[in-house]
């Protein structure tokens, strides 16, 4: 049989398998409940939040027969049908490859027909800000008075370039970044059920390279599972992220602190050499700072005792040698270059400007007086 992506094999099937987005889910729960449904609605989020899963189970659940507290049952034809997308009253479309106002046209023709085997017809558009202006006009008529048998779910990671005649007929929905804590726990237990062995600060860092995605974070969870042979260490996490310890960051700061660009430069150095990530490495020199500060002011909050005792030991004795105003400006330093290093032509060059910044930020600051 052939192998299926753990973000496939893993994707919500319920609302209470969307992660994170209880403020959503229980809301569309009590609508179904009382039977209370709009015509239009809006998704909208970053990518991987579950704007699209969310939509198939609220598609089911409005046409299922056999609901249990607003949930569908994943068991009659209707949820077998919407789940392996052979349903042919709950409709798919990608607004990115089809946005002409013909695709609109045609959506305005069949709504008029009569759901086959549900109550609703549901159409669920994604990247639907990628229609045209003539796309967005024809879908607002069909908006304006929709059929009672029919269900618009628009999704987007973009919601500021719908039209606002578009916004004010949809019951809009904001999907939000999922938490590291919750990302954890999340493939931790995905990880339980592959009998996958791991450390918690590899789930950890794992989760952190999701950025509050969760299918980016069971993406990359697949891959270091590959990688480590379903035994899974924070040093094999890190080969496969092209991350670095966090001893390098603790001597880059070490090096900064006591404005030594000899030393600062030769860690840069070896960086370079050990071919990181260095997209990775920016973002992790502003995490430091952030952890850095965490561990000065909180040193008791989850997501420090979630660390190794070594990695603890290590923050908090760093920790003491800088004012929560240095830390605050080195994070401001580093977070200035990451969405510019992608596109530098010499992302080496960008870092150690960055760099010799932190170092000599006190100097410069005396000159401006």
């Amino acid at each position: 049989m052939a192998y299926k992506a753990l973000y496939r094999k893993y994707r919500p099937k319920t609302f209470d398998d969307v992660v994170g987005q209880e403020h959503i889910t229980t809301t569309l729960k009590h609508q179904v409940m009382t039977g209370n449904i709009g015509h239009a609605y809006l998704f909208t989020g970053s990518r991987g939040t579950g704007k699209t899963s969310t939509a198939k189970i609220f598609a089911k659940a409005v046409n299922c027969p056999n609901l249990v507290n607003g949930e569908p049952c994943n068991n009659c034809d209707i949820c077998k049908s919407v789940d392996d997308g052979s349903s042919v009253d709950v409709l798919e479309m990608d607004a990115a490859s089809n946005n002409r106002v013909d695709e609109i046209r045609d959506i305005r023709e069949k709504v008029k027909f009569l759901p086959v085997g549900g109550k609703y017809k549901v159409y669920i558009i994604d990247e639907v800000h990628m229609l045209t202006d003539q796309a967005f006009n024809a879908l607002l008529k069909t908006l304006e008075e929709p059929p009672e048998h029919v269900i618009f779910i628009l999704a987007t990671t973009e919601a500021h370039k719908l039209p606002a005649t578009i916004l004010s007929r949809c019951m809009r929905f904001d999907f939000r970044l999922i938490d590291v804590p919750t990302l954890s726990k999340l493939i931790g237990n995905i990880f339980d059920k592959e009998q996958i062995k791991y450390t918690n600060e590899a789930l950890r860092l794992i989760a952190l390279a999701g950025e509050g995605s969760c299918r980016d974070t069971i993406s990359i969870a697949d891959c270091v599972a590959s990688f480590s042979q379903n035994d899974i260490t924070v040093e094999s996490a890190m080969r496969v992220l092209g991350a670095s310890d966090t001893e390098v960051f603790v001597k880059l700061y070490d090096a900064i602190g006591k404005k030594n660009i000899k030393d600062a430069f030769e860690i840069l150095q070896n960086t370079f050499d050990s071919g990181k990530n260095l997209t990775v490495f920016a973002k992790n020199c502003t995490l430091h700072a952030r952890n850095l500060l965490v561990m000065k002011n909180c040193p008791d909050s989850e997501e420090m005792s979630s660390l190794t005792q070594k990695t603890q030991d290590l923050l908090k004795t760093q920790a003491k040698s800088f004012e929560n105003s240095d830390l605050m400006e080195y994070m401001k330093i580093f977070s200035s270059i990451e969405a510019e290093i992608k596109y530098a032509l010499s992302p080496k060059t960008l870092i150690e400007t960055a760099v010799i910044t932190a170092i000599t930020k006190d100097d410069s600051q005396k000159k401006t007086k």
